[in-house]
C-alpha cells in the first residue's frame, strides 16, 4: 500500500515488510562462513531473523558442488525445515532466478512442482522477447488460481513500464501485482544507492500499489529506508550485501534485519508481521 492510497488518509504509510535474502545463488561459504546453504542452516536463519524483525525469507537452494539449483525436492526440504522452526510467522518465497543454468519452461515447471506460499518472477528472464508472454500469462493466471503470491522482479524503470504494459493489455491478472525493485546488480564493488530508487518513481513510471527494495553494498540500510519512506517494502541479506552501514561485515543475516529495523524505527515507521504482509499482498485469497 503506497503512502497516498491508504484508507487512513493521506500521508499515513502501512507498516514495513522486511524480507531477508539469506543466500542466494551466487555467494558461498568463501565469501562469509554464516552465509546459509543447506535446509538446517536456512531453518537457524530463518528463526534468527525472525526474531530480528523479518516476515519473509526469500530462499534459493543448491546443488552438492554450492551450484544454483531449481528442484522441487530441494525447495519442499527446505520449506519444511523452515516450517519446522518458525511454523507460519515467516513467508517463504522460493527463487525462480536462471542464474544462466535454466530457461523459462525450466524455471516455470519447478514452481508449478513446488506449489510455494509466493515465488519471485525476473520479468527479463521470463519473458525476454514477446514470443514467451502468453506462456507467462497462463502461468500468472494459475499462480492466481493456485493462490501463490508472485513478486515481478524489476531491474531498470524500462522493465517497470514494459510490466504495466503487460497490465493494460490483459496479460496479467493481478490488480496490484507486487514488485521488486532492484537499485544496482551483480556485479563486483557494486555500491547502491537511495537516489538510484528515484528512476523508478519519477514522474511518469508506472506506480505499483505493492512494492519492495533491494540494494547491493553498505548503503542497503539506507536504501530500503528510503524506499520504506516513501511506502515500500524493504529486503535485505547477504544475496546482495554483507556488510553493516558502517563498512563492518556483518556477523550474520539477522545483523542486517536488525540494522534495517533499527533504521525503520528510527524514520517513525514500523515494521509488518508475516500475516500482515499476507494481507497486503492478499497471500491465501
Amino acid at each position: 500500500m503506497t503512502a497516498d492510497s491508504s484508507p487512513a488518509g493521506p500521508g499515513f504509510i502501512a507498516p514495513t515488510a522486511i524480507a531477508v535474502a539469506p543466500n542466494g545463488g551466487r555467494r558461498g561459504k568463501s565469501d562469509h562462513p554464516a552465509l546459509p546453504i543447506g535446509p538446517k542452516e536456512l531453518a537457524s536463519t530463518a528463526a534468527a531473523c525472525l526474531e530480528a524483525g523479518a516476515a519473509m525469507i526469500h530462499a534459493h537452494v543448491r546443488d552438492r558442488d554450492g551450484g544454483h539449483l531449481l528442484d522441487a525436492d530441494a525447495y519442499l526440504e527446505v520449506t519444511k525445515a523452515i516450517r519446522d522452526a518458525v511454523g507460519e510467522r515467516l513467508v517463504i518465497q522460493i527463487t525462480s532466478e536462471a542464474v544462466g543454468r535454466y530457461r523459462p519452461a525450466e524455471q516455470m515447471g519447478v514452481v508449478r512442482a513446488t506449489r510455494p506460499e509466493a515465488v519471485s518472477l525476473a520479468l527479463r528472464e521470463l519473458v525476454p522477447d514477446a514470443s514467451l508472454e502468453t506462456a507467462f500469462a497462463d502461468f500468472l493466471s494459475w499462480l492466481k488460481r493456485e493462490r501463490i503470491a508472485p513478486q515481478i522482479i524489476l531491474y531498470t524503470p524500462e522493465e517497470a513500464s514494459a510490466l504495466a504494459v503487460m497490465q493494460q493489455r490483459g496479460l496479467v491478472p493481478f490488480d496490484d501485482v507486487p514488485v521488486l525493485y532492484v537499485l544496482g546488480r551483480y556485479t563486483p564493488g557494486q555500491i547502491s544507492r537511495p537516489a538510484d530508487l528515484l528512476a523508478f518513481l519519477v514522474h511518469g513510471r508506472p506506480r505499483f500499489a505493492h512494492w519492495m527494495v533491494c540494494a547491493f553494498g553498505r548503503e542497503e540500510t539506507a536504501c530500503v529506508a528510503a524506499g520504506a519512506l516513501l511506502g515500500g517494502h524493504a529486503r535485505v541479506g547477504f544475496e546482495n550485501n554483507l556488510v553493516l552501514p558502517s563498512g563492518v561485515t556483518a556477523a550474520d543475516n539477522a545483523a542486517l534485519v536488525v540494522a534495517a529495523a533499527t533504521a525503520l524505527e528510527a524514520c517513525g515507521l514500523e515494521t509488518a508481521s508475516a500475516d500482515e504482509l499476507r494481507a497486503d499482498w492478499s497471500i491465501g485469497r
